[in-house]
């Protein structure tokens, strides 16, 4: 992000003046990379760190002490988006009041742009906080302010002057498509509106990065699109690193460049959101990503199909699940499979789609329930680039036979 400059440069006056005079509190903590965390944790381009940080609760009227977070280690580069993803009780919320100094970590550090957060004396973690952008899930507004109240208010903390105050306002408000609702109450604004407010709000005094907790999960489908589509180009446009927390993958998929999956305080999974998405490690991961990418079997194949080994019978099929990634996602990989190796395939269900920008795919499909055959179709396909899964054995004649028509109509 390019520093504030003077409302008195001509060239400059949408820009907010110098903040107050950085020696009237505590100069902040800064500090290197320790060498053995510097791969793991981003090199010299990460902006947030949070190294082996845990935060235990302690023991309260005759209840246990709580482990909210256990040896994390996470990073943000500089201009990316990363999100946090895991299940109500997981630690998301927990982490991302580390990461602004709300709560202090039991061991480890964080750290924002090379200052301590977890160790500062308060007067000092007030002028970090400055560069710590926040939206929040219900929003936080006043509702005695209106929405250019709103998005003045940590302006008129940070002790700058009306005339740029009202510069900024305006600017922010236009960058969120609110120029014309400037003097409307919250209670006068949708959700989405309220929403855009608060992100104005947040970027107000030029933030170094940018904390979403659940900031889209008040909100309908359309509106929370229009907000995501809002904070990546934010992201895209003023080069904002921002760290967002959610329990939906699609929010993951639709802005974030990288991804951590949190289960039980501890991360079960991390890394580049289309690794992740196309070959997840973890079961946590799987389970969130079943319906997102496809993955989930049709209700009526699941039912009927039995996991394990192959087995052989008539009107039985082996049902194997193929990941098409990248470049391979577009081969016509069944008809090669029929046609170079022998071996027919029938397809079950399937979607095709984009990730991050590259094609992504799965298919189901069927073939004789033989092992060797399963084999043979499994080296073929892996040959050539693609995944692939056995989920067991179909009973289709069984399927068919459930499947007998209708009042005239056949099921599908």
């Amino acid at each position: 992000m390019t520093s504030a400059r003077s409302p008195k440069d001509p060239d400059d006056s949408a820009r907010l003046p110098a903040r107050p005079d950085p020696r009237a509190v505590t100069a902040p903590v800064r500090v290197p990379v320790p060498a053995d965390l510097s791969d793991r944790l981003g090199g010299p381009d990460a902006l947030v760190r949070i190294e082996g940080v845990a935060k235990t609760y302690t023991a309260r009227r005759g209840a246990g002490a709580v482990t909210a977070l256990d040896n994390i280690d996470l990073s943000v580069s500089r201009g990316r988006v990363l999100g946090v993803i895991g299940r109500s009780g997981a630690g998301k919320s927990t982490l991302i009041r580390l990461v602004n100094g709300l709560e202090r970590p039991s061991r480890g550090r964080v750290v924002v742009d090379g200052a301590e957060i977890s160790s500062l004396p308060e007067s000092a973690l007030r002028a970090e906080r400055r560069g710590i952008g926040m939206i929040f899930q219900h929003f936080n507004l006043l509702s005695a302010r209106t929405a250019a109240g709103n998005v003045a208010l940590p302006l008129e903390v940070a002790g700058y002057g009306k005339a740029a105050i009202r510069t900024r306002v305006a600017e922010l408000l236009d960058l969120v498509g609110l120029g014309s609702q400037a003097d409307r109450y919250p209670a006068e604004l949708s959700g989405g509106q309220k929403q855009r407010v608060g992100i104005a709000r947040a970027l107000a005094t030029n933030p170094k990065v940018l904390l979403s907790d659940e900031a889209t999960s008040a909100l309908d489908p359309e509106t929370t699109r229009s907000i995501l589509d809002l904070l990546g180009r934010i992201n895209r446009e003023l080069g904002l690193t921002i760290l967002l927390i959610t329990h939906e993958m699609a929010v993951i998929r639709a802005i974030a460049h990288e991804v951590a999956v949190l289960d039980g305080g501890r991360i079960a999974e991390s890394g580049d959101v289309f690794e992740v998405f196309t070959r997840p490690k973890a079961a946590i991961t799987r389970t969130f990503l079943d319906e997102e990418t496809g993955r989930a079997l049709p209700p009526a194949l699941a039912a009927r199909l039995a996991p394990g080994p192959v087995t052989a019978g008539e009107g039985k099929q082996a049902v194997l699940r193929i990941t098409f990634r990248g470049p391979h996602a577009t081969d016509p990989v069944l008809a090669q499979l029929t046609r170079d190796a022998g071996i027919p395939a029938g397809i079950l269900s399937g979607t095709v789609d984009e990730i991050a920008g590259r094609p992504f795919g799965t298919l189901v499909v069927g073939i004789p329930p033989l092992a060797e055959t399963v084999r043979r179709a499994t080296d073929f396909l892996v040959a050539r680039g693609l995944d692939v899964e056995l989920l067991g054995t179909l009973d289709l004649a069984g399927w068919q036979r459930s499947a007998a028509p209708m009042d005239g109509h056949h099921v599908a």
